[in-house]
């Protein structure tokens, strides 16, 4: 599903976040930018990868990458998530799917044999230019932050 690459400029956007101000891509000019989708917020993957990004956030910061999570989520779902898993990193709402059609993780999935359209769990790391240097996906939630903690530490 995904047709971006490394290399291409990374789509710009707009989007509300968890206190429902407005978040632009180019506010991060300048920065290195982590990018993750997840599906829903508050589910347990979703709880098990933002819980390791909140307890190496400082190892983020240390390789000055910024951490970014975008789901279709309500602004005040987002919230909750933030307030009730202390969560130290902007989430943002894309209730219309619209960035993640941009970003190509929106898509058909298959689960139990029942067909929907979800997110499908991929991160990009953006460069300060706006270029996307890396593409993750098809990781489990608990090995997450380690994959890309271990691509940073070797750059």
């Amino acid at each position: 599903m995904i047709t971006l690459k490394s290399g291409d400029i990374a789509p710009k956007f707009t989007l509300p976040n968890h206190n429902n101000k407005l978040i632009n891509l180019s506010d991060f000019l300048g920065k290195k930018i982590l990018l993750y989708f997840y599906p829903k917020a508050m589910t347990p993957g979703c709880i098990v990868q933002a819980c390791h990004i909140r307890d190496n956030l400082e190892l983020f910061k240390n390789k000055k990458v910024e951490v970014v999570g975008i789901s279709p989520d309500k602004t005040d779902k987002l919230l909750t998530f933030i307030e009730k898993k202390m969560l130290n990193f902007t989430l943002l709402s894309d209730k219309q799917n619209i960035v993640s059609k941009k970003f190509g993780v929106w898509g058909e999935k298959n689960f139990m044999g029942k067909k929907y359209f979800g997110i499908y769990r991929t991160s990009f790391l953006i460069n300060p230019s706006g270029i996307i240097d890396k593409i993750f996906f098809k990781f489990k939630c608990n090995d997450h932050h380690k994959i890309i903690l271990t691509y940073l530490n070797s750059k």
